[in-house]
């Protein structure tokens, strides 16, 4: 009987050193189990980097394993997405290195989910201080992240998105 899962994602590798993609790819192929071919072009919001996108199929958790086989390289900023299944919530992690990883559950529209007691202790922590209450809010949703990130997403608008199948 399999009892794994199977979903798909997204790579989206928004800045990183023309020296560091092999090691990207090395990366991204370990935790994948086959060959990643990345298309690297210009990251026009640093032009001594470069950007790539690359679509992924796998078990549930691959993305926390991508995150992790990415997490704290100098000058690389990334975000992976993991689709929900029938079974799964999915999932968004965000890198950059002054910040590094966050993680945040996403449904069906990928739309981060927080948790109801997440919520009740951003609350209570704020008690009437409605900027504190927005600091906690902010911090729940990765905004941060979005911030720095949102540069390199404009950027990269209208990049091709490859879609690759273990075959085997």
């Amino acid at each position: 009987m399999n009892t794994t899962t199977a979903t798909r994602g997204v790579i989206f590798i928004h800045s990183v050193t023309p020296a560091v993609q092999p090691h990207v790819e090395w990366a991204v192929a370990s935790v994948l189990g086959y060959q990643a071919h990345f298309e690297w072009t210009k990251q026009p919001a640093l032009p001594s980097m470069n950007r790539a996108e690359l679509s992924w199929s796998g078990e549930v958790g691959t993305g926390a394993m991508l995150a992790s086989a990415l997490g704290g390289w100098e000058h690389l900023r990334f975000e992976i997405t993991e689709e929900p299944t029938a079974i799964t919530e999915g999932g968004r992690w965000s890198c950059t290195p002054g910040l590094g990883i966050f993680h945040a559950q996403t449904d069906l529209l990928g739309n981060i989910v927080v948790p109801e007691n997440r919520i009740r202790a951003a609350i209570e922590q704020a008690g009437s201080d409605s900027a504190e209450l927005q600091r906690q809010l902010d911090l729940v949703l990765g905004r941060a992240w979005d911030d720095e990130l949102e540069v390199f997403r404009y950027a990269g608008a209208g990049a091709p998105v490859r879609w690759l199948h273990r075959v085997g």
